[in-house]
């Protein structure tokens, strides 16, 4: 049976590691925004295919335009203004992943 922690373990095998500017490292999380955490995108891609394979979910079914483009937060727009950025899309999340691998098909979108 497929639970969060095995999905989520399956990503932070695929994924790389983020860290802080002191190193520290970040998690990823069954909550974390794929989009802002997956900074290298072949790697991203890369993880999605293997997930696939693993888990038997058809990611062909995941309608790609209702997730990207992901507005990133530049670093000093704090600086300039404190308005908080509008996102457009969707985010994408290891809960989500999960959830499909446990029915089998993608859910979302």
């Amino acid at each position: 049976m497929v639970t969060d922690e095995s999905v989520l373990l399956f990503f932070r095998e695929e994924l790389s590691t983020l860290a802080t500017w002191s190193f520290k490292k970040i998690p990823l999380e069954l909550d974390t925004i794929l989009q802002e955490y997956a900074l290298d995108t072949t790697e991203f891609i890369e993880a999605i295919e293997k997930y696939d394979e693993v888990f038997g979910v058809d990611v062909s079914a995941i309608n790609w335009d209702c997730y990207y483009p992901w507005e990133m937060e530049w670093f000093f727009r704090s600086w300039f203004t404190k308005k908080p950025l509008v996102q457009t899309k969707k985010p994408l999340t290891v809960k989500m992943f999960a959830e499909s691998a446990r029915a089998g098909k993608w859910l979302y979108d």
